[in-house]
């Protein structure tokens, strides 16, 4: 039987959960229908899940139809949480964006359908909780055709919105033959020459769903269940089944991390092609290490179970690989995990409750990081202080939240604050020579900074012969490039700049007669990755660096009449609003703000616009700070500004021998 790996989207609380119980229960594979009020849902498997009533972490469970076999992934709305969207949105064959008939398309929707087109996923819509007070139908789809700007179909209306009774009517909508004639030439004609039939009308539409061309759209409840069979049976004839050999080389990728009641890591991984076995030997990402899998779990029929092998087009649960983190491959790559959604633009200080166990705390977060990468764990030795990243307030409180019901660590957090990044202003060079004015390492080592393209990261490159000198220390040089350009002339991350080893040199390998190596007199990848931080920073501090702050891309959506109340708002926040429009008794506001402003933005909103105003916002750009002194970030590191407490820290003498 082929399998499917669908994602279930939507925003917070759209009923994306509720939905996914009602496929299970209308399959066959569960009783009773959970409830998220109650706690008992089948995906919201965590105590502070069931307890806060929404999806934190994403999870899969398993369900078949007539021809094939549906791997669910349920997924968080709250866009705190985006990064566990982004990482399945690598492993989807499809995916079904859940939209309120209620609230409508909300903000979360909006980025969620944007990156779902980006990528060309398959995608179903399920207009949900058509039997609440306030649903709308038809309105609500012209909204949405607007709102999201892709070419919708209509498979069915929805009859009596907004009352118990309300149900769906299946049929194709006449509007579904103007977005299929849009992308097929021979269906316009067929249409005009009055030789369209229906067998071929509904065949382009199932090939242009699965070329994520249109996208299906079902009116239902999750609650009452009416519209989840046509739901399901879209999902079964409109959407790809998941495609590889299971004789093919092994490829895989790493979606999702989590540690096993002994405390055992456990990663998911999506199979794209090949076969996984227990006790297969196979690189684990980079090629950094091997790893043995010791056992295999595939998921089946609302539940998981042990297997000795998983095929292509499966996720399986894999024991048995140490080091394994998110994002990394099995055997060959798969779908390279790229960056969909931005990373977290906020960090806090992790302040724990007199009495708490510092060791014990820092292991706790180094987990909870193996879990999410995007946590990004940074202690700073100096102020025993760890700081971790962050996408909001929620999230905060329910990594706090989690440390204290799973490892019992009482926590709490300092303010939020902005993370900014460094950008090289300009050119700068650096060099130190072997043993020569006070270089105290037996290695030479220059370097070359300078500004890259925005989003382009850190490049490092060679000027210099590369059989100059032994390869690890080539690589020792830019291992400890990467690792110090976490750190600038401010203190923030370096990033948009290109690095270039100008000079190398080193001492060969040394013995004295009738003795081993004498390291004294020989250069170990220990001397490049000492003296790299120095040449490095110097080179930096002569190209200058600009500090640049996280700004966001906004919209607002209020009552036209609280637009004068809006606009002073807007300038104390810093914002550049650069479309104003009104669309009937709606006034639609779009531009910048620095990400510093947002979370004060949206809790000031609904008090100037009678609780009516909607706020949705997304990271745009690095914008340079202004001001005469740029923000500092407080060093973890040994210091390399400073020489001599550098040399101090690293090799417990200065360069003259003074201790």
């Amino acid at each position: 039987m082929h399998m499917l790996n669908l994602g279930i989207l939507a925003h917070v609380d759209a009923g994306k959960t509720s939905l996914t119980e009602r496929l299970l229960h209308t399959a066959g594979v569960i009783d009773e229908i959970g409830s998220v009020d109650a706690g008992s849902t089948t995906t919201d498997t965590l105590a502070l899940e069931r307890r806060r009533g929404i999806t934190i972490k994403s999870a899969v469970v398993s369900f078949p139809l007539d021809t094939v076999t549906v791997n669910l992934l349920d997924t968080p709305g709250h866009p705190d949480f985006i990064a566990e969207v982004e990482r399945v949105l690598g492993v989807l064959d499809g995916a079904v964006l859940v939209v309120s008939a209620v609230e409508g398309v909300q903000a979360q929707t909006r980025v969620l359908m944007r990156t779902l087109r980006r990528l060309g996923i398959p995608t179903l819509v399920f207009v949900n909780k058509i039997d609440r007070r306030g649903a709308r139908g038809e309105a609500l789809l012209r909204n949405m055709a607007r709102t999201l700007a892709v070419p919708l179909v209509p498979m069915g209306a929805a009859a009596e919105p907004g009352t118990p009774a309300a149900h769906f009517v299946p049929g194709l909508a006449p509007s579904a033959l103007d977005a299929l004639t849009d992308h097929d030439d021979d269906l316009l004609a067929a249409y005009v020459n009055g030789r369209l039939t229906d067998a071929r009308l509904r065949g382009a539409l199932a090939e242009q769903t699965a070329k994520a061309l249109v996208h299906p759209v079902y009116f239902g409840s999750a609650l009452t269940g009416t519209g989840v069979p046509d739901l399901i049976d879209g999902v079964e004839r409109l959407l790809p089944a998941a495609v590889g050999t299971a004789d093919g080389p092994l490829s895989g990728t790493v979606f999702k991390v989590e540690r096993g009641p002994a405390g055992e890591k456990i990663a998911y991984a999506r199979i794209f092609s090949g076969t996984l076995r227990v006790r297969d030997r196979i690189p684990v990402g980079d090629g950094r290490e091997e790893g043995r899998v010791t056992a295999l779990g595939v998921f089946d029929r609302g539940t998981d179970r042990r297997a000795d092998a998983a095929g292509a087009g499966r996720i399986a649960r894999v024991w048995g690989l140490g080091g394994i983190r998110i994002g990394d491959a099995l055997g060959s790559p798969g779908r390279v995990g790229e960056h969909h959604f931005a990373p977290p633009t906020l960090e806090s200080v992790v302040v724990p409750r007199p009495g708490t166990d510092r060791g014990r705390l820092h292991l706790a977060l180094t987990q909870l990081a193996e879990q999410d990468p995007l946590i990004g764990v940074r202690h700073d030795e100096v102020r025993q202080e760890t700081s971790v990243s962050l996408y909001g307030e929620v999230q905060k409180e329910v990594v706090q939240a989690t440390l204290a019901d799973e490892y019992d660590l009482d926590v709490t957090f300092r303010e939020t604050t902005t993370l900014c990044v460094e950008r090289p202003a300009g050119t700068g060079r650096a060099v130190e020579f072997n043993k020569k004015d006070g270089n105290p390492f037996l290695a030479t080592v220059g370097l070359r900074v300078e500004e890259a393209p925005p989003g382009s990261g850190v490049r490092f490159g060679l000027e210099v012969e590369l059989g100059s000198m032994p390869y690890a220390f080539f690589k020792a040089v830019e291992d400890t490039v990467r690792e110090t350009l976490g750190q600038g002339l401010h203190g923030w991350q370096v990033t948009d700049c290109a690095v270039t080893m100008t000079h190398s040199g080193y001492s060969p390998r040394q013995s004295h007669a009738h003795q081993g190596f004498d390291k004294s007199m020989s250069s170990t990848g220990y001397d490049f990755r000492c003296l790299t931080p120095l040449v490095l920073v110097e080179a930096l501090r002569r190209a200058g660096s600009r500090v640049y702050e996280p700004v966001h891309r906004f919209r607002v959506d209020a009552p036209a009449d609280t637009l004068g109340a809006l606009l002073p708002l807007l300038t104390r926040s810093l914002a550049v609003p650069r479309t104003t429009w009104t669309r009937g008794d709606t006034c639609v506001l779009e531009g910048t703000v620095p990400a510093a402003r947002v979370h004060a933005l949206g809790q000031r909103l609904p008090g100037l616009t009678r609780g009516e105003g909607e706020l949705e916002s997304a990271f745009d750009h690095y914008a340079p700070v202004t001001g005469a002194t740029p923000p500092e970030r407080p060093r973890t590191d040994h210091n390399p500004l400073d020489r001599k407490e550098y040399l101090l820290n690293v090799t417990r003498r200065t360069a003259d021998g003074d201790n």
